[in-house]
């Protein structure tokens, strides 16, 4: 090192200036770098990294190089211990807020990119809210952390009454919580989407929302009902439009006297659903089974499909109708239970 530059070094404020001035230029030429190896590494592999990425860490990158810098300029200047405490708490927290800022913008932008994979998961767009906001708390607690650690403030009794706190809202939210965690698992599980038709003990109706604390119904009455999730995660759950096929099944059952030509009565009941083909799903086609030897009839059940679970009432009268007209055209009895009543020492002998 020459002469004269050795007498500039050995001045204090020049050697935090230059300390500056290079810590300066070391960040312009490594977000120079950053933006070549960025567009380097999207040319020439498979990773395609969005741009995101890059404007979500090039600003923080560039302050936390100049911070460094400028806290060991602080440390050479000679300056006073507690100047350069205050320099390095201010510098840090500064870099805190960005990088903490970064990672909330990553965070956001990886669950949306996972979530419009369409992929089996948590992270669906339905509950993308949900985990976007618990991303962003995250990162806002740990980065509030980080600040008090830069400036030395102890943290344990803080985060001991922050305990007993949470521990009281638990117990005082607990619903609330169970119907959050329901409803996340719900949507994430997907046992019924937006227009199926379920059963929940008692109650029948439409999904016509899927929420993250409750689902609503709207039943054959056109009567809308609020169900919290958490009653829907401990009950059973039955999809009529669930299974591998899309139509609905449906069963009309009669019995037929005794005697009855079994044939007969197939083929009344095959032409009563053709009468009704509108109303039915062509796949799978409708068919009758033989059921049981009943107490005074033949038993018979007719099974067939519909599109439209919701029309199950509708279908079902039309289907009724159409069966005992049939079943009368082919002159057939539907028998109904018969009793002999015989009496022992009646009134007047």
């Amino acid at each position: 090192m020459p002469d004269w530059l050795n007498d500039i070094w050995q001045v204090a404020p020049a050697r935090a200036a230059i300390i500056l001035a290079g810590t300066f230029l070391l960040a312009g030429l490594l977000e120079r770098g950053m933006r070549w190896g960025f567009g380097l590494l999207n040319a020439r592999t498979r990773w395609q990294l969005p741009e995101q990425v890059l404007d979500a860490v090039r600003r923080p990158t560039f302050v936390t190089v100049l911070a460094l810098g400028a806290e060991w300029a602080s440390r050479e200047g000679h300056l006073h211990e507690r100047v350069v405490f205050v320099v390095r708490a201010v510098l840090a927290t500064v870099a805190i807020i960005l990088w903490t800022w970064a990672g909330m913008r990553l965070a956001s932008a990886a669950l949306h990119r996972r979530s419009r994979n369409g992929l089996p998961g948590l992270i669906q767009p339905s509950t993308l809210p949900v985990f976007d906001i618990m991303a962003k708390v995250t990162a806002m607690a740990v980065g509030l952390y980080l600040v008090f650690l830069a400036w030395d403030i102890n943290l344990t009794a803080w985060l001991a009454s922050a305990g007993v706190l949470g521990i009281a809202v638990g117990f005082a939210a607990k619903d609330t919580l169970a119907n959050l965690f329901a409803g996340i698992f719900i949507l994430a599980d997907r046992p019924y989407q937006l227009g199926d038709w379920i059963v929940l003990g008692e109650l029948r109706g439409r999904v016509t929302h899927i929420g993250v604390r409750s689902t609503r119904l709207v039943t054959i009455n056109d009567i809308e009902i609020t169900v919290p999730n958490a009653m829907i995660a401990e009950g059973k759950i039955v999809n009529e439009a669930g299974g591998p096929q899309r139509a609905f099944r449906m069963a009309v059952s009669v019995g037929v006297a005794y005697g009855s030509d079994i044939q007969a009565v197939r083929d009344a009941l095959m032409e009563a659903a053709r009468a009704q083909a509108a109303l039915l799903a062509d796949d799978p086609p409708p068919v009758v089974r033989f059921m049981a030897f009943g107490d005074s009839s033949l038993d018979f059940t007719l099974y067939v499909y519909v599109e439209d679970p919701g029309r199950r009432e509708l279908i079902l009268d039309a289907l009724n109708t159409e069966v005992y007209a049939a079943l009368a055209q082919a002159n057939i009895t539907i028998p109904f239970p018969q009793r002999d009543v015989w009496l022992r020492n009646a009134p007047g002998g």
